[in-house]
């Protein structure tokens, strides 16, 4: 331990201290006295108060273990020993990654052959700050041209063990502020799994999303410990918590995010998803969406429930969040429009606000600000039976008196909106004042509705 830290501050004194060192600093600060050999217990997995949509397959209890060797030099990749490890122990075992040692992941890792296997990351994981080499290698997700470090997928895999996974996202905040066209990968990437957990993890200074989960199903996060500012001017962009897409049967749950983009979003046909007990920090909320973005597909967000969140210092609490039906431009490396779908059955139950621009977000003319040209190319993407409830707290001073906004581009495509048990007050005192249009407001239980418009977020 006193070796550790002894070289710890070596690396701070000849590199100066970034983000990746304030990481491992804290993995460092984290670690028992006496560092030990052993395996982790597999966290218990309960789900309270709300159940999942549909049961979780039960996974067995593990035979063989194979512990990851590593270089434990915070230089050399050490990819080809946590391979050799992985494909030793699938099928059955269990892989460590022993605790205190410290391992550098510089290639890109196909793991998405998994079967009935457990890996205990007990250790410190840094992905190397090659950005040349991880445009050309990371694994291309097509959505919003994401990119993934790796891809874990399989069948019955469960990660866990209260290591860090550390992105050495510093590089990439400052790159991209640079180049918005550059490929940024997401630290988490679960790709094709079915059936599994991840747990008691701490993700650090991801690149962009923290987490993606694709085409995947029954597949629980719980104890994830998520946090990742820039240190520099260039700010930290695109930093969701999670970001679900073509998947079901997802439970995020008992989690804090400190990030600065959507706490969780769900994308393109994400149905029966459980979100709850989770604190959100500097947050864009939790947010449907974005939907309708590509002409020709057609999206599906449905069976939703987010339950029991706290959010602060974020600019939205409950967001739904829709193109309209023609072209727009958000940002030079975000542009859509035109894309057709439904949002269906949406549950948002208490929800405790402080400090946040909307707490309250339903917008069909995402990345428009011309309000008159989203009106008249409405979204073909329908929003129906949504329920919010329970809303409680204070908002910030940037739409004062605004507290919510609720705006369809057109009553033919919104309908079932519902708002009830609402109790916002803006720091100029004002209560429940929400900016409303094309939308049955006898449905918004307690609400002022205004036609002030203050724009979306």
């Amino acid at each position: 331990m006193r070796f550790q830290t002894s070289f710890a501050a070596v690396l701070l004194n000849t590199l100066g201290a970034t983000a990746t060192w304030t990481a491992y600093q804290e993995y460092l600060s984290g670690l028992p006295a006496h560092v030990s050999k052993h395996q982790s217990p597999r966290p218990a997995i309960t789900f309270k108060p709300k159940q999942p949509f549909e049961k979780f397959p039960k996974s067995p209890s593990r035979g063989r273990t194979c512990y990851v060797q590593g270089h434990n030099d915070l230089k050399t990749d050490d990819s080809p020993y946590i391979l050799d490890a992985v494909n030793k122990c699938n099928n059955g075992g269990r892989v460590i990654f022993p605790q205190g040692t410290t391992y550098v992941i510089g290639t890109a890792l196909d793991l998405s052959h998994l079967e009935h296997v457990d890996i205990d990351i007990q250790a410190y994981i840094q992905f190397s700050n090659d950005t040349d080499y991880w445009q050309a290698n990371s694994f291309f997700q097509t959505f919003q041209n994401a990119t993934t470090f790796f891809e874990l997928g399989g069948t019955d895999v469960n990660v866990y063990g209260g290591g860090m996974l550390d992105g050495n996202g510093q590089i990439w905040y400052d790159l991209y502020a640079q180049n918005i066209y550059i490929l940024r990968p997401i630290l988490f990437g679960t790709i094709g799994l079915h059936s599994g957990s991840v747990s008691n993890l701490k993700l650090r200074y991801s690149p962009q999303y923290y987490n993606f989960i694709a085409n995947s199903t029954d597949v629980v996060f719980q104890g994830i410990d998520i946090s990742g500012f820039s240190q520099s001017s260039a700010l930290a962009k695109n930093t969701d918590g999670w970001d679900t897409y073509r998947s079901s049967n997802i439970v995020i749950q008992n989690s804090v995010i400190n990030n600065g983009d959507d706490c969780v979003s769900f994308k393109p046909n994400s149905t029966e998803i459980l979100v709850q007990n989770l604190h959100c920090n500097g947050s864009h909320g939790i947010s449907v969406g974005s939907l309708g973005q590509y002409p020709g597909s057609y999206d599906i967000v449905e069976n939703i429930e987010v339950y029991n969140i706290s959010l602060s210092n974020a600019t939205d609490g409950a967001r739904i969040k829709v193109w309209p039906g023609t072209a727009s431009a958000l940002s030079g490396d975000l542009q859509g429009g035109g894309g057709s779908g439904r949002v269906n059955n949406i549950t948002y139950e208490d929800l405790s606000i402080t400090n946040v621009d909307y707490a309250i977000e339903v917008t069909q003319c995402y990345g428009q600000k011309n309000l008159t040209l989203c009106n008249e190319f409405p979204s073909n993407l329908t929003i129906t039976n949504v329920k919010i409830s329970n809303v409680h707290g204070t908002t910030s001073k940037k739409y004062d008196p605004i507290s919510g906004y609720v705006v369809c581009s057109s009553p033919t495509v919104c309908s079932n909106i519902t708002l009830e048990d609402i109790a916002l007050v803006t720091p100029s005192g004002v209560e429940n004042e929400f900016t409303c249009g094309a939308v049955d407001e006898s449905l918004l239980h307690g609400i002022n509705c205004t036609t002030l418009n203050k724009g979306s977020n």
